[in-house]
């Protein structure tokens, strides 16, 4: 079996031993397997994450030592099952699975970032039956491999807890951002403001549904809050309060019931849900200097270095930071049948094909943002040559 392995940073296609699907286990030949910006940084970063995994209790990531075939964002075709496993659907069924694998002592470890459970980049994957979710309507292998990183847009947006009349502000229109704009219209989010300095990346958002374009090099995305009937400045938001409330001890009804009243009618000023989707240190700090009064900020980008806020700022504007991570079986499975379903199109987001000898042509691609948002793999490609995909 062929597989593309990382090892101290050296990508290198190898002969690999056949897999051995065990107890609980399916074995899979990869059709598609989409490349994610946290295998870039595994390559070079490995131990880093091994490290900030084991400090949060996290074991089974690998280390720069170790041999590790990337790959956590796949589809295949069943082709056998480990002993006492359940047949539940039949060989050649085109599946996804969730990148965790049952692995014995350890238990659960990730799927493409464990030397233990090695990932899609290679012609067969192991996966856990009880993890595997047959693609539906006959949707292509294509558009079912974006299942992993677009459950992760799904769970942000659900997490958010942000309404349709709430305006989103999208800072980073990579896949992550991309994926978090196409789940934000299709909660049926009127408006959805998407910053990045990448045109080619801004045109990709517009395509994924973004309803205002803002380039930071020319405004900042929180410029227009005034339009958006936010609160930006804490000397106005005192005054318009005060008034309300002078206001409403005219009225025949007690002052009390008429605030009540107004709570439960959602007559104060709206707040915006921020999406961080860069994961680069100094970006939060960014974000709580612009953001509007009230605003929650959703931390979806992975910042793998140390950062520094001013926490003061926050304070004074109320603002609310809450960090996501990844998704429930339930978000796959429901992201899995959305992409089927025709409620969501990601086809934006697939810029490149290539084979495994071309992986490392498509890591150095990926690093600039006006080349490619996801590369996939198809391991029967043959030559290292990028196949490039226009939306």
């Amino acid at each position: 079996m062929k597989s593309l392995v990382c090892h101290n940073t050296e990508l290198k296609l190898e002969d690999s031993l056949q897999l051995v699907p065990a107890k609980g286990q399916v074995l899979l030949e990869v059709v598609r397997c989409g490349i994610c910006g946290s295998d870039l940084h595994m390559q070079h970063h490995c131990d880093h994450m091994h490290d900030l995994a084991a400090r949060v209790g996290f074991n089974g990531v690998a280390k720069s030592s170790d041999k590790l075939v990337f790959g956590h964002e796949f589809c295949g075709k069943v082709l056998d099952y480990g002993p006492k496993t359940r047949r539940k659907l039949k060989a050649d069924t085109l599946v996804c699975a969730m990148p965790l694998l049952n692995v014995e002592p350890q238990g659960y470890v990730p799927t493409g970032l464990s030397p233990s459970a090695s990932g899609g980049y290679a012609e067969q994957i192991l996966v856990q039956s009880s993890l595997m979710f047959e693609v539906p309507n006959g949707l292509d292998a294509d558009r079912a491999a974006l299942t992993e990183p677009m459950a992760v847009a799904l769970h942000a947006v659900r997490r958010s807890r942000i309404k349709k009349n709430e305006p989103a502000i999208v800072v980073g229109c990579g896949p992550v951002g991309l994926g978090v704009i196409i789940m934000l219209k299709a909660m049926g989010v009127k408006t959805v403001v998407a910053s990045d300095f990448s045109p080619n990346r801004r045109r990709l958002a517009e395509q994924c549904g973004a309803d205002v374009l803002v380039d930071p090099k020319q405004q900042s995305p929180f410029s227009n809050w005034k339009e958006l009937g936010l609160l930006g400045n804490v000397s106005e938001a005192i005054n318009m309060g005060m008034g309300i409330f002078d206001k409403v001890q005219t009225f025949s009804l007690p002052w009390v019931n008429a605030m009540r009243v107004g709570d439960k009618l959602g007559l104060l000023p709206k707040r915006p849900v921020i999406f961080e989707c860069v994961g680069v240190a100094g970006i939060m700090q960014q974000i709580l200097e612009g953001a509007p009064l009230f605003s929650r900020i959703v931390g979806v980008g992975v910042c793998m270095q140390s950062d520094k806020i001013e926490p003061a700022l926050a304070i004074n504007k109320e603002l609310e930071i809450h960090y996501v991570l990844g998704y429930t079986p339930l978000e796959f499975r429901d992201t899995l049948h959305m992409i089927a379903e025709g409620k969501i199109d990601v086809s934006p987001l697939i810029t490149g094909v290539v084979g495994l000898e071309g992986v490392s042509n498509a890591f150095e691609a990926l690093r600039d943002p006006e080349q490619h948002a996801k590369i996939l793999i198809d391991p029967k490609r043959a030559g290292s040559d990028i196949q490039l995909i226009k939306a």
